[in-house]
C-alpha cells in the first residue's frame, strides 16, 4: 500500500478551502494555514493540522499547495516566507491565478532555489472543488507533474498538461475572459429587457433555458434570479483582476481586445461601488451608464 505524502495547503478561500477539504476526504494528511485563521476551523475539525504561519505550514513538507488571491500575495507568502524553509527538490503546486509572465518568472526563481513549480490552474467553482470535479490545467516540467498528479487527480476530474510555464495561466485567463463577457452580456440584456417592460425573473429564466445560454451562464443566471451574491463563488474583484491581467498579457502579443476592455471597466465600477467581494453576477445590479 502506497502511503500518501503529508501535504501543506496555504490559502483557504472559497476555492482553496474546497480543495483542501477534498484532499482530507480522500485520505491526505494536511497541514493548513490561512491569513484569517477562522476559515481553517472546519478543516481542523475534519483532521487537518493548523499552522499559525505559512512558513510553519510548509516546513518539512515535500509538496506545498497554494491558493492565493493575486501576485502580491504569492510574492509575500511564497517567496517571502515559504521558499526559505523548503527542502531542495520540494514541489510547489500553485493554483493561484497570476499573469503568464509572473508564472514564468516564478518557475525560474523557484528553480534557482532548488524548488520545483507545478502551475496548476483550476477551472470550476467551490462546490466542484469540494467534490473533486475541477478541471486542472497544468504547465511546467512533465516530470514534476508526474509527482504531483495523484494530488491533482484528487481535486480534479480532469488533469491536462498544456505546455511550458505560463501556458496554463494563459488558458485560465482566457476562460475567465469568456466568463466575464457572458456575465456582462447577460446583465446588459436584463437591463434592456426590464426597461422594455419584460418581467425580470421570466426574462432571466428564458435566456437561461435558451440555446444561447451555457453552463456558466445558467449558473450565474440562477444567482441573479435569487440575488444570491454572497458568499461569492467568484468575487467581482478577482474577475476584474483576471481580465486586467489578460488584457495586459494580450497587449504584449499585439492583440487588442476592445470588447473585454469594456467588460473590465464594468467590473472595475462594481469594485469601486463597494461590491468587489460579491459574486461577479452582482454586475446585473449595476446598470451601465448610457454614453452621451
Amino acid at each position: 500500500m502506497t502511503t500518501k505524502p503529508q501535504l501543506a495547503f496555504i490559502g483557504l478561500g472559497n476555492m482553496g478551502g474546497g480543495m483542501a477539504r477534498r484532499l482530507l476526504d480522500t485520505g491526505h494528511a494536511l497541514t493548513v494555514h490561512n491569513r484569517t485563521a477562522g476559515k481553517a476551523a472546519p478543516l481542523v475539525e475534519a483532521g487537518a493540522k493548523l499552522a499559525d504561519a505559512p512558513e510553519r505550514a510548509a516546513a518539512g513538507h515535500d509538496v506545498v499547495l497554494l491558493s492565493l488571491s493575486d501576485e502580491k500575495a504569492v510574492e509575500e507568502v511564497l517567496f517571502g516566507r515559504v521558499v526559505p524553509v523548503l527542502r531542495p527538490g520540494a514541489v510547489v503546486v500553485d493554483t493561484s491565478t497570476v499573469s503568464p509572465g509572473y508564472a514564468r518568472q516564478a518557475a525560474d526563481r523557484l528553480a534557482a532555489a532548488g524548488v520545483r513549480r507545478v502551475e496548476a490552474c483550476v477551472v470550476g467553482n467551490p462546490l466542484q472543488a469540494r467534490k473533486g470535479e475541477l478541471r486542472v490545467y497544468v504547465a511546467g516540467d512533465p516530470a514534476d507533474l508526474y509527482q504531483a498528479r495523484p494530488v491533482l487527480e484528487a481535486i480534479g476530474s480532469e488533469v491536462t498538461h498544456v505546455g511550458a510555464p505560463g501556458t496554463a495561466a494563459s488558458l485560465k485567463l482566457i476562460l475567465n475572459l469568456l466568463l466575464g463577457a457572458q456575465v456582462a452580456s447577460l446583465s446588459e440584456a436584463v437591463a434592456y429587457g426590464t426597461a422594455a417592460g419584460l418581467d425580470r425573473e421570466q426574462l432571466i429564466s428564458v435566456v437561461s433555458a435558451s440555446g444561447f445560454s451555457s453552463m456558466v451562464m445558467r449558473f450565474r443566471a440562477d444567482l441573479m434570479l435569487k440575488q444570491a451574491y454572497e458568499p461569492a463563488f467568484f468575487r467581482s474583484q478577482l474577475m476584474e483582476k483576471d481580465i486586467r491581467l489578460a488584457l495586459e498579457a494580450a497587449a504584449q502579443h499585439g492583440t487588442a481586445m476592445p470588447v473585454l476592455a469594456e467588460v473590465r471597466e464594468r467590473f472595475a465600477a462594481v469594485v469601486a461601488a463597494g461590491d468587489g467581494d460579491k459574486d461577479a453576477s452582482v454586475l446585473v445590479e449595476h446598470r451601465p451608464q448610457q454614453q452621451p
